[in-house]
């Protein structure tokens, strides 16, 4: 569980980002999941859009891709999720 003052430093980090997964109107999928926790376990800190014609709520995107790919969630902002997981092989963020 990450505190506030990590949370406020990450998102930090993720503002320069540009979000590199788009969840559309198929929604959350198990192969989609899949590569959002190769690619946390390559970045650390990713975001992720959701487009205007997905049906679900954008809320309820987030907790899905956050169980899913084992990732904590830092913020959703507007219709951009920006999530964090810790890299086993390659740490690269150092939280405070």
């Amino acid at each position: 569980m990450l505190t506030g003052k990590q949370k406020r430093f990450l998102r930090s980090k993720a503002h320069h980002l540009d979000p590199i997964f788009q969840v559309g109107k198929g929604g959350v999928n198990d192969n989609m999941v899949r590569q959002i926790g190769d690619a946390l376990e390559a970045r650390e800190l990713l975001k992720v859009s959701v487009l205007q014609n997905c049906d679900e709520d954008k809320t309820v995107v987030a907790h899905q891709l956050v169980e899913g790919a084992n990732a904590e969630l830092v913020q959703i902002i507007g219709n951009t999720i920006v999530l964090y997981k810790e890299s086993e092989e390659n740490k690269q963020i150092v939280l405070p």
